[in-house]
């Protein structure tokens, strides 16, 4: 029996139907377009229907979930997600050629693994060994690849086009991706999902009150993590801080 993922395949066949369906639709056009947002109506109509069904169903079980989970199991289970994360990270920092950055990454998740309960336990950030978070995406832009216009992919939420060209090889580097049997798989993802959304639940509630438009803020907040600084171009951004992700994010 193979070891491959198996949802790779429809992945990589997801990601160019999206690529498409945004092309099909067309440019928003007049005095206020963003040219990083070149599919705007697409986009939006992707984050209207995002917003529905966290509505409907993500909010609701991320809040029952913060509500009746102990504080230390959701900082657990944060923790060895964000252990998993760290695997990839070394890999993407190593395909870089950030040396530094790749050691660190391999000790944490080496530490965590087998001192911290798998995972469970933060070990690592405690004995001072800093994170450095890293996906194909940033692996792509160290290589001098443009982000490409901003998409909203349904139920993944904001990307950009490079971003989604690399969420097949993302899924395959992913150590969830190589879980047997399907259903354990299956509800780790399921697992990881909501507790994102229950860390997510207090700036939800800012961004609500907030943004007079919350998809506007959220395209620019995305643009200028994914670009590394704000107003730099992609390699200048690389050059500064690596394009890393924020420390909420993995």
């Amino acid at each position: 029996m193979t070891n491959q993922p198996r949802f790779t395949g429809w992945t990589a066949r997801w990601a160019a139907l999206l690529l498409g369906a945004a092309l099909m639709s067309g440019c928003a056009t007049g005095p206020n377009a963003n040219p990083a947002d070149p599919f705007e109506p697409f986009n939006r109509g992707v984050h209207s229907f995002n917003d529905s069904v966290d509505k409907a169903v993500l909010k609701p079980v991320a809040t029952v979930y913060r509500d009746v989970t102990p504080q230390p199991v959701r900082t657990g289970v944060s923790n060895f997600f964000g252990n998993l994360g760290d695997a990839w990270s070394f890999v993407n920092n190593l395909l870089q050629f950030r040396g530094l950055e790749a050691y660190e990454s391999l000790v944490r998740f080496t530490t965590n693994t087998f001192f911290g309960l798998g995972g469970v336990l933060d070990i690592a950030s405690e004995a001072g060994i800093e994170r450095h978070k890293q996906d194909f995406g940033l692996t792509l832009g160290r290589w001098g690849v443009p982000t490409g216009p901003y998409l909203v992919l349904p139920l993944l939420g904001p990307s950009t086009v490079r971003d989604t060209a690399a969420l097949p090889v993302d899924s395959w580097g992913n150590p969830l991706g190589q879980l047997d049997p399907v259903e354990v798989r299956n509800s780790l993802y399921g697992l990881r999902l909501v507790d994102q959304r229950a860390s997510l639940l207090r700036a939800g509630s800012v961004l609500d009150t907030a943004a007079l438009d919350p998809y506007s803020f959220t395209r620019d907040v995305y643009l200028k993590v994914r670009s590394g600084v704000s107003g730099a171009r992609d390699e200048d951004a690389y050059e500064e801080n690596g394009g890393k992700l924020p420390d909420d994010a993995y």
